[in-house]
């Protein structure tokens, strides 16, 4: 199935109009968008294919086959409330392995502090916070007071899955309600900054309320984020500039933080690179890493569950900003984690590692979900695998 998409994908860009409906046809009969998980793995990407060739103008006569396919698009922008989102992440172990593994971190990291500012950076909207609130207020010292400050969510078209259904201003509203139910004092403040500018605002305001602020921890929290920070590539395509006389927003990032000076800085996130600058390199990639929630979905959610349409809207999403977009639009620029790790080397970090305490939080997550999720070591590193394959990397860094 991979082998034919890949045909496909390379007479949509050859614009070979007869070629790409042959195989169009074969691959529409041999993966329904109902069937196996390797199935409904190639109908999204065919789906992106489809949608691809649209958005460039080539094989125009696939546009049809398009506006068909466009039928599901809706279940993209499902909003969750709170209580629901928190059970949706709960669903599979990716996002519960890199809060349990940073949770720990965090905790160890922050002993003896009185005041604990942490800069959450987090595609899942706090959704880790209230675990963090329950270790920090059965600290043998007492709690610390919790500043929590997080950049305003990205606009809806731009939004990565799972989008949330209430302001930012009513959730952290609960949960300042919920650390005060647990006697931990807390503020929470919104900033509006997001990753296509690599968090500028927000940089600048921690900057200058660390003029200010003496004796506070500084977490920095980044949960599946920061691959959305725009890559060299994605300039230099939208500027026509050469890869070399590029500025990267990401090393400006990672820069700008080690500046600050920060106490920890936890970086989770998948371990896969859909960085290619060709859509056929990306396809593979995709095709390679994304069969694993497709597979996953099967062992934790029941065929037809409103849930696994939810789950499985969110991977075709990630599918289409990977192949059917370009440019500053597709920001689903994923990279390895020895990829991010030489990044964070490059700004003035060094890797921390994790101790046993956070490994067997994390082995503990495990256990409350189906068999399938690994737990091994890498370096200092801890990798969440799924039967045997990288799924998501926790690290954690402090300036060297």
């Amino acid at each position: 199935m991979e082998q034919l998409l890949v045909h496909c994908a390379n007479a949509i860009e050859a614009n070979d109009a007869t070629l790409a409906q042959q195989l169009l046809w074969v691959l529409h009969n041999i993966a329904p968008p109902d069937g196996d998980s390797n199935q409904r793995l190639t109908a999204a990407c065919l789906h992106a294919l489809i949608t691809r060739a649209s958005r460039t103008g080539s094989c125009k006569m696939l546009a049809v086959a398009a506006a068909r396919a466009d039928a599901d698009l809706s279940l993209h922008t499902h909003r969750f409330s709170a209580v629901d989102l928190a059970s949706f992440v709960d669903l599979t172990p990716w996002h519960r392995f890199g809060y349990s593994a940073a949770n720990a971190a965090i905790a160890e990291a922050v002993e003896g502090f009185p005041v604990v500012h942490i800069v959450d950076l987090s595609t899942t909207h706090c959704m880790q916070i209230p675990t963090l609130i329950d270790l920090l207020a059965a600290r043998p010292e007492g709690p610390p007071i919790l500043r929590l400050t997080v950049p305003s969510p990205m606009t809806t078209a731009a939004m990565p899955p799972p989008i949330l259904g209430l302001s930012y201003d009513e959730l952290g509203a609960r949960l300042v309600n919920f650390a005060r139910s647990r006697n931990v004092v807390m503020e929470f403040r919104v900033i509006p900054s997001n990753p296509a500018d690599a968090f500028e605002t927000l940089i600048e305001q921690l900057r200058v309320q660390q003029l200010v602020s003496e004796g506070e921890a500084l977490i920095v929290n980044c949960q599946m984020m920061l691959h959305y920070i725009p890559d060299e590539a994605a300039f230099a395509i939208s500027s026509s500039m050469s890869m070399s006389s590029l500025i990267s927003l990401r090393a400006m990032f990672l820069k700008a933080l080690r500046c600050l000076e920060p106490t920890l800085v936890t970086l989770v996130d998948e371990d896969a690179d859909f960085t290619a600058g060709d859509v056929v390199g990306r396809l593979r990639a995709a095709f390679n890493y994304l069969w694993i929630p497709y597979d996953a979905v099967d062992t934790f959610l029941p065929k037809g569950s409103e849930q696994r349409r939810w789950y499985e809207a969110g991977v075709r999403w990630k599918i289409e900003n990977v192949i059917a977009h370009e440019g500053l639009e597709r920001v689903e620029r994923l990279e390895s984690k020895g990829s991010w790790a030489q990044r964070m080397r490059a700004a003035g970090f060094r890797g921390v590692g994790f101790g046993e305490e956070a490994a067997g939080e994390v082995k503990a997550m495990l256990g409350e979900h189906s068999a399938g999720g690994g737990l091994k070591r890498e370096e200092e590193d801890l990798v969440l695998t799924w039967k045997g394959h990288n799924v998501v990397f926790a690290t954690a860094w402090v300036p060297s």
